[in-house]
């Protein structure tokens, strides 16, 4: 009962509402929280009320916290390209128009990245083999029997594709798993297919025990992608995964990033062709850039590139830039920071179409933290707090919000009562008391006009008080 009372979708005083739409101004953003305790707090303080705003990795961390405090070992888990299958036939089919626009004709979704829950439980529900790490998901996007709750769900049961046990394996099964088939919809109404088998569930990742780094634990969840096993547990999921694989064709598409894109600033992105055919090609290229949420919907057009006449040379490669101005995608970045490139290749002597889709992340400002004074229990403390503005444009409204378990005592917030110009310095000291010694990590969140939900933290080794 634990994990559908942390969303509140079952009108049962749950302790968080989502919302995904981009519009928190009677709440708090998804993207501003930097810890569950306050999350938690207000939930009590106003009566059960639930908490607005969470999207998945809140949902996640309070479940985790909450999960902890009951005393079960548990962990936050992140996948990349997980796919949201609402017809359970494990496979996302994707509509496009020819210059790259989805049609909403599916309501099947690849989110940017998911995150959920794994709690370490016996299942003596469940023959001997299940015990171990079970994937719960407190994010409300499907009812299972009834209510919004996913899980739990053996690990080792969704690696093996045993789909008839509890709870929800189909589910997770085809978040890490599903076959990508885009469906490219000619004006004639004719439609061309291009299947993507090794797309979806990508570096599955948890925080490594005892270091800030990231552990991949993608072989707990399947088989190596393409491997003769990962293909024989696909086909006992009941379903056949397709011989059409992207490797195998022969004219290859990939996007890639000429270097960091950082917000404030023009970039490139590149359509990469290959054709590893000896025949000449003829070929028409559209590239199409929109702005985009994690959960897969697109906003607006921030860049296109159409060329009807594009040649491959026999065993070459070719590289088509479109530049991504900041004063196009500016207006409509939502707080997810994504912008979503889609590369259609049209083949004309043949017809086949090739679709490569690329999620490029724009990098926020790094907020630089420095701790003066020497870190010691019971003893004053400064941090200095600092964060360039990219941006053309001054930021308004601009909020520090600083919070470290042991050493703030609670949430500390700092409005700043100018506004930081293009190129300046936002910047103030916060001083602080640290109330039990050992590694501690100050959290920091972001918040402006223009800019929202920058992070940043520091990990501070605080030294026992002397005796």
């Amino acid at each position: 009962l634990v994990l559908p009372q942390v969303n509140c979708n079952d009108e049962d005083r749950g302790v968080l509402a989502g919302r995904w739409d981009n519009h928190y101004e009677d709440g708090t953003s998804p993207m501003a929280w930097i810890g569950s305790v306050d999350i938690l707090k207000r939930w009590k303080k106003f009566g059960c009320q639930p908490v607005k705003y969470g999207q998945c990795w809140v949902f996640a961390a309070v479940a985790c916290t909450v999960m902890r405090c009951l005393g079960i070992p548990s962990r936050v888990v992140t996948n990349y390209n997980s796919a949201h299958d609402t017809n359970g036939n494990l496979v996302i089919d994707r509509y496009l128009n020819e210059t790259g626009v989805e049609d909403r004709r599916s309501r099947d979704m690849i989110w940017n990245f998911h995150c959920w829950v794994e709690s370490w439980m016996a299942r003596p529900d469940l023959a001997p083999g299940y015990d171990g790490w079970q994937a719960l998901d407190p994010t409300p996007q499907e009812k299972s029997e009834g209510v919004f709750c996913c899980g739990p769900a053996p690990v080792r049961a969704i690696k093996e594709g045993d789909l008839q046990l509890k709870y929800d394996i189909p589910f997770i099964f085809a978040e890490v798993n599903a076959d990508v088939v885009y469906w490219v919809v000619r004006r004639d109404g004719t439609q061309k297919k291009s299947t993507h088998s090794s797309v979806v569930g990508k570096n599955i990742s948890t925080k490594s025990v005892g270091r800030d780094s990231r552990e991949d634990i993608t072989h707990t969840y399947k088989y190596p992608e393409g491997s003769e096993k990962e293909r024989e547990v696909f086909a006992k999921a009941e379903h056949e995964k397709s011989s059409l694989r992207e490797e195998d064709e022969g004219l290859h598409l990939k996007i890639k990033l000429s270097e960091g894109a950082n917000n404030g600033c023009d970039f490139d992105v590149f359509a990469v062709i290959n054709n590893n055919t000896g025949a000449e090609r003829v070929c028409r290229l559209m590239v199409c850039a929109r702005t985009a949420s994690y959960n897969g919907t697109v906003g607006p057009q921030c860049g296109m590139k159409d060329l009807l006449n594009v040649t491959l040379a026999p065993r070459a490669e070719k590289r088509v830039p479109l530049r991504i101005l900041y004063e196009k995608y500016r207006e409509s970045l939502t707080q997810d920071n994504l912008i979503k490139v889609v590369a259609l290749l049209t083949e004309y002597q043949t017809g086949d179409v090739i679709v490569a889709i690329r999620d490029v992340y724009i990098q926020n400002p790094e907020i630089k933290i420095r701790i003066l004074g020497e870190p010691m229990q019971q003893r004053k403390l400064v941090a200095e707090i600092s964060l360039v503005n990219p941006l053309a444009a001054p930021l308004n409204s601009c909020v520090f919000v600083v919070e470290g378990a042991g050493l703030t005592d609670g949430q500390r917030v700092k409005e700043l009562e100018e506004p930081v110009e293009p190129q300046a310095e936002a910047k103030f000291r916060l001083d602080f008391v640290p109330r039990e010694a050992g590694l501690h990590k100050l959290m920091v969140d972001f918040e402006s006009d223009k800019l929202t939900g920058v992070k940043g933290y520091r990990n501070v080794i605080i030294a026992p008080q002397p005796k």
